[in-house]
């Protein structure tokens, strides 16, 4: 296992920008084009961004340090460069890029572009975050999560890059660690993924689709992570119930150095801690919006009473699981908690929205009598749930947004003060996405679920796809947008829904 901190000592070093001339930029000699994973921005504050790229020729480069140029320009044909360097590619950290650019203007588009040797990347186009005080009439923000790669072809990234979104929120699963599928679409190839090498090839994998790198070209991507970033239905220190178990310490460390190592993250994501990567983060979109991102996994209690003692998740009855009712039982861990209830002490005025990985509120799945419900959600969670929807309470937060993944099925819906109590006080809404390409589970039970919970006011599990959620002043509109077919590649998109928030009234109205 690398020593954390030699790895955290790189990471600043590879993202610190060198401002030299161009007589000065060093030539390194490259027989193919190292830019086949494209480019990619984020992490994005009110005068600094973060550029990423990575070397595809990796293996070409071995354990030679290579140096990567970068320019950024208000035009994208580079006649009014603003910024520009090299910076260090490190074998260590797979000869990825992170250039966290200074100095910027705030609420501005930027283009941006990489050179190393006589090869040069693909154009991207970048922005910074207004000014925290100003004043801000339209934000775009693109919501999405499960993109499997055996499931079918992203399309769906083709059809959102036209819709130009400000921002890209991706909420977890950006990668699969399975060997295969049933009917499988198009074949990952490589095995499980269990070390260092095997999440990189599949990291690469994903970023080889031309549709991908296309949308990650085109706007910053504000990320977090769910399971399959490391294994299915993992829980902190816990191993999932998927595939062959090894060392547990071992194989997250890899899977999160390989995270750093693709996502436009800045390298005070790394943690002192062994194995440890920052991925919660905090945003403010001037006076119209913030958004809050949490971590869901890396810091969780283990899922309660799973049959067997096994790891992972199951379907629970609540009445027969004594742990479930455990008031100390966290998702998040105490520190983000904290962390969160001081974001939320501070909300602003305007649009609060939190963005994680899974579905918020509670989901019965059994008709009539009793509950049944899935321990690795929110459901297997009820304090923590309470102890947010409580803070929410507490700080009077006001038009607050909840955003999720995971469950590959659209679900809407309004945030209850009490889920026990249906005539209880909606303090929020909630929309939680369906998947890119990720099949769902137990389709048909989605109307006799959403029978059930009448919190919900709509759920579909047929169609694959993302939501896009536009903020105004006055109003929230979210169209969910969906692929006719996943296993075409020139899949066409339609509207399945739309919905609209007015502000200061936390209710759902269907377009």
């Amino acid at each position: 296992m690398r020593d954390r901190r030699t790895l955290l000592k790189l990471a600043a070093a590879g993202a610190a920008t060198v401002w030299l001339p161009r007589s000065a930029w060093s030539q390194p000699v490259m027989s193919a084009d190292p830019f086949t994973l494209g480019v990619a921005s984020g992490s994005p504050e009110e005068r600094s961004v973060v550029l990423w790229t990575r070397l595809g020729n990796s293996e070409e480069q071995g354990q030679r340090v290579a140096t990567v140029r970068w320019e950024l320009a208000h035009d994208e044909g580079f006649r009014q460069v603003v910024r520009q360097g090299q910076a260090l590619a490190l074998p260590q950290l797979g000869h990825s890029v992170h250039v966290e650019v200074p100095g910027l203007e705030p609420d501005r588009w930027y283009h941006y572009r990489f050179t190393a040797g006589d090869w040069m990347s693909a154009v991207g186009r970048t922005r910074t975050l207004p000014a925290a005080d100003a004043v801000v009439q339209k934000l775009r923000i693109a919501y999405a999560s499960c993109q499997r790669w055996e499931h079918g072809w992203y399309s769906a990234w083709r059809h959102l890059r036209e819709e130009q979104p400000d921002f890209v929120v991706f909420l977890g699963d950006y990668i699969y660690e399975y060997p295969t599928a049933v009917r499988a679409v198009r074949e990952p190839g490589g095995g499980w993924v269990l070390t260092l090498a095997g999440y990189r090839q599949r990291h690469a994998l994903y970023r080889s689709d031309a549709n991908l790198r296309s949308m990650h070209a085109a706007c910053p991507w504000l990320v977090t992570w769910d399971d399959h970033e490391l294994q299915n239905d993992y829980a902190a220190d816990f191993p999932g119930n998927a595939g062959p178990q090894v060392d547990h310490a071992a194989r997250r460390a890899a899977a999160y150095q390989a995270y750093y190592e693709h996502m436009p993250l800045r390298a005070s994501a790394f943690e002192q801690a062994m194995g440890r990567l920052r991925v919660n983060s905090h945003l403010r979109f001037g006076r119209l919006a913030q958004l809050t991102l949490l971590d869901t996994r890396q810091f969780r209690d283990p899922q309660a009473c799973t049959r067997g003692g096994r790891p992972g998740s199951d379907s629970i009855d609540p009445d027969r699981c004594a742990g479930l009712g455990d008031p100390q039982r966290t998702l998040l861990g105490a520190a983000q908690e904290q962390w969160l209830a001081a974001r939320l002490a501070a909300a602003s005025g305007g649009w609060n929205v939190i963005g994680q990985s899974t579905l918020f509120g509670l989901r019965d799945q059994r008709p009539g009598p009793g509950q049944l419900l899935w321990n690795d959600r929110w459901d297997g969670y009820p304090a923590a749930r309470a102890r947010l929807v409580q803070s929410l309470q507490k700080h009077e937060v006001r038009n607050f947004v909840m955003l999720g993944g995971d469950v590959h099925q659209n679900w809407v819906g309004h945030v209850k003060a009490d889920y026990s109590k249906p005539d209880s006080a909606s303090v929020g809404v909630e929309f939680c996405g369906t998947s890119i390409t990720s099949r769902p589970s137990a389709g048909d039970k989605v109307a006799r679920d959403l029978a059930e919970n009448p919190h919900f006011v709509f759920a579909d599990a047929e169609r694959r796809g993302y939501g896009v959620a536009d903020f105004t002043p006055g109003r929230l509109t979210v169209r969910l947008r969906t692929t006719d077919d996943v296993e075409k590649r020139d899949s066409g998109i339609s509207t399945l829904a739309t919905f609209t928030v007015a502000a200061g009234q936390p209710e759902l109205e269907k377009a």
